[in-house]
């Protein structure tokens, strides 16, 4: 007499035993069963057809439980006001979510005790991971600490320097360079740089200004730079300080196009017309300056693909923790419009 057995173990069947059967890792069948779709089709139909093989029941609490974290992205930004950053959200948003995991935000308003309240919060409910835009002030040391709690984090636009962390930003020298060249080749040699307090990311960009100037044999002049707050009334007072200081100087690049628009309206008040009087460009390329009445000329730095990435890096730092830093940066490029002159 033949006796048929099954294939299935005695014992209920384990996510390692469908991960032998399907000779895959047990990351990918987790990937399968929750649906992130960053599985190739072939090995993800072999795992589910091990999964009915076996009788494998997935059980997401139990899931949830073994890797003693909830499904939660915190989203820790500096300053939501800035149209940056919805943009960027655009870009993030949608992996996270299918992916199986939902967002939380909060602003930390570039207040250091915020930002690690909320980052202190995140850790009590045990978050998947978390998208840090850092407050000014940062210090290096807080990759560290965050690795220490065991949560992947991917550090975003901001960067905080020199280390081995997730990082998705822009290259802000090359862009900055691309825009004070632009000025210059409209036949400029005294270009003004409005906003941005000192960190790393106003650094980076003062080295794309300083390129720029020294491929044109321009010497640097360091009282043309007029740092504030990257906003737009931070702007307004670096552009109304430009003109009290520098009467002659007809051109300017901002830190960005929130201060750039606070510059626009600081020479309107003096009843200089941008792209006529003086020239401006912006940095970002956020969507309202493409619609205001003078359209702003900016640099586009891709916040939407932006996004997209640190949702792919902080994603592959959840599948496997031990895997190596992951660094990506957007390629910035001019988009020309009316108040830089043309």
């Amino acid at each position: 007499m033949v006796v048929s057995r099954s294939k299935a173990p005695i014992r209920p069947a384990t996510m390692f035993d469908v991960a032998a059967e399907a000779y895959v890792s047990q990351s990918t069948v987790s990937q399968v069963l929750r649906g992130t779709g960053r599985i190739h089709e072939d090995t993800a139909k072999r795992v589910r057809e091990a999964v009915n093989e076996l009788g494998y029941v997935y059980d997401p609490l139990a899931a949830k439980r073994r890797r003693k974290s909830s499904n939660v992205i915190g989203v820790v930004i500096n300053d939501m006001s800035n149209p940056f950053f919805a943009e960027v959200m655009i870009g993030l948003e949608p992996p996270l979510t299918d992916a199986g995991h939902i967002m939380l935000m909060t602003h930390t308003g570039e207040d250091l005790a915020r930002q690690e309240m909320a980052l202190l919060m995140l850790r009590e409910q045990h978050a998947a991971g978390i998208v840090l835009c850092p407050a000014l002030g940062t210090p290096a040391s807080l990759t560290a600490t965050v690795k220490s709690w065991g949560i992947p984090m991917v550090v975003m636009v901001r960067s905080l320097g020199a280390g081995s962390y997730d990082f998705a930003g822009s290259d802000h020298a090359q862009g900055v360079q691309l825009a004070t060249e632009h000025l210059i080749a409209q036949g400029h040699r005294r270009i003004g740089f409005l906003g941005g307090q000192p960190s790393p990311m106003l650094e980076e960009r003062l080295r794309g200004y300083q390129a720029a100037l020294d491929h044109a044999h321009i010497a640097f002049n360091e009282t043309l730079i007029f740092t504030a707050n990257p906003t737009r009334d931070g702007g307004h007072e670096a552009m109304k300080a430009l003109l009290t200081v520098h009467p002659p100087v007809k051109a300017a690049v901002c830190y960005n196009d929130l201060a750039a628009c606070g510059a626009l309206s600081a020479l309107k008040e003096r009843e200089l017309h941008a792209g006529t009087d003086f020239a401006l460009m912006g940095y970002d390329n956020v969507l309202p300056v493409a619609h205001t009445i003078l359209p702003l000329s900016t640099v586009d730095v891709c916040p939407r693909e932006l996004g997209e990435h640190t949702a792919s890096i902080l994603l592959a730092r959840i599948d496997d923790p031990n895997c190596t830093a992951r660094r990506f940066l957007t390629s910035p490029r001019l988009v020309l419009r009316r108040s830089s002159g043309l």
